[in-house]
């Protein structure tokens, strides 16, 4: 997907005098997929992703898609108290990251895109991040949130593996866990999000189509800091 609607991100940044390249700040608990997204999105293995129970990413990483778009892989969080305030730590300061142009501080992350696992119903982990650290540190309309791991909703059960998508059945199924998300966001935030995408990375589905919403959620002015 390197090339893909390339031309459509030089032109939207450059119209909107934004700084370039954007850069996406990848979070979400441990297992939802965020190397293997970043590797999807990229069409290249540039993230290096975890087998078994140990997390690959243990800090934050850094993959340029071309010159318009950087992809920020963190590290996830669910692995226990003392890391995850390690790792809450680290997000916050990559959010608070000030970059300076002409004398004007700005910040260094454009975007969040936070990823829940499809196949999980536990969302508590993602609630209390994107409450205490993302919201807190970036407006909603700078955050995207997408369910992976479409594959192995309801189970695995009405994935079509020949096809590589969904069958009716469980995309109602999808459809039905993205509005509950944005619910359950909007209840416990007060923020209200973009209906989320539903895609698998590692079948390479709908992948498109997130691409489609981080575009649709470029800022339309640069992120302006306040000069401690």
């Amino acid at each position: 997907m390197n090339n893909y609607r390339q031309r459509d991100i030089e032109h939207t940044i450059k119209d909107r005098g934004l700084l370039y390249p954007i850069d996406v700040l990848v979070i979400g608990a441990t297992g939802t997929g965020k190397s293997s997204t970043i590797n999807g999105l990229m069409n290249s293995v540039v993230a290096k992703v975890g087998e078994g129970v140990e997390p690959e990413t243990q800090m934050i990483s850094s993959h340029s898609l071309h010159q318009y778009l950087r992809f920020h892989d963190s590290a996830g969080l669910g692995d226990g108290i003392e890391a995850d305030k390690r790792h809450s730590k680290a997000i916050i300061e990559k959010l608070c990251q000030p970059c300076m142009v002409n004398g004007q501080q700005y910040g260094f992350i454009d975007l969040v895109l936070v990823i829940l696992d499809g196949g999980s119903r536990d969302l508590g982990t993602v609630m209390k991040l994107l409450e205490h650290v993302v919201m807190k540190n970036i407006s909603a309309d700078r955050v995207v949130v997408a369910i992976n791991q479409a594959d192995v909703a309801m189970k695995g059960r009405h994935w079509q593996q020949d096809l590589k998508r969904p069958d009716p059945i469980l995309s109602k199924y999808l459809e039905q866990k993205a509005h509950s998300v944005q619910q359950r966001l909007r209840d416990s935030t007060g923020r209200t999000i973009a209906l989320p995408t539903c895609y698998s990375a590692y079948h390479s589905y709908q992948l498109p189509q997130l691409m489609d919403s981080l575009i649709a959620h470029f800022p339309y002015q640069r992120r302006v800091l306040p000069i401690s």
